[in-house]
């Protein structure tokens, strides 16, 4: 685990607390979805990361942002720049989306296939994995020819190997058992 997640964890936690507290978990993944992508852009991590003091850059931040932060938002900023923490923000994005979701009781599931998945492909499985996982489940499918056949389910920890080519690395590594 990174420090950066250790250290995006309690500021994700009290902008999430805060957000279900006022029931704004959308403008606030928006807010930080946005202050993540600031702290991203090269000039402002490079200004973030000189020495000056925390009000200027809190300030600097803030500027940046505009109205895209609204006064939570910003008392954020404040609070992690006095920590020297702005940096953190894509973490805390990360930190507060995987909060969000489980919370809203949904999951991504990654699906890898040898082909385009049909729509009517792609209802069942979301059925499937919905009832299995038990939370409402988004699928994000993409192609990989080296699969040959089948697909390969992606879903936290859990991975679902029903690929060909999945199946012919077992049998080859039984074969050499």
């Amino acid at each position: 685990m990174s420090e950066l997640t250790i250290v995006a964890r309690p500021y994700a936690k009290a902008a999430f607390d805060y957000a279900v507290e006022q029931n704004a978990l959308a403008a606030w993944a928006d807010m930080l979805f946005f202050a993540a992508e600031v702290a991203n852009n090269a000039v402002v991590a490079e200004r973030l990361q000189n020495n000056s003091g925390a009000e200027a850059q809190a300030e600097f931040f803030i500027q940046v942002c505009g109205a895209q932060l609204n006064e939570q938002g910003q008392n954020l900023i404040k609070v992690m720049a006095e920590n020297k923490r702005l940096l953190a923000l894509p973490a805390v994005l990360e930190a507060f989306l995987l909060l969000k979701a489980e919370h809203e009781k949904e999951a991504t599931v990654d699906v890898v296939s040898a082909t385009v998945l049909s729509a009517a492909q792609q209802e069942k499985l979301v059925t499937a994995l919905s009832q299995r996982l038990a939370r409402n489940v988004k699928l994000n499918c993409s192609v990989d020819p080296t699969v040959v056949g089948g697909m390969l389910i992606k879903a936290g920890d859990m991975v679902i190997d029903g690929s060909v080519r999945g199946k012919l690395d077992r049998l080859a590594t039984a074969l050499q058992s």
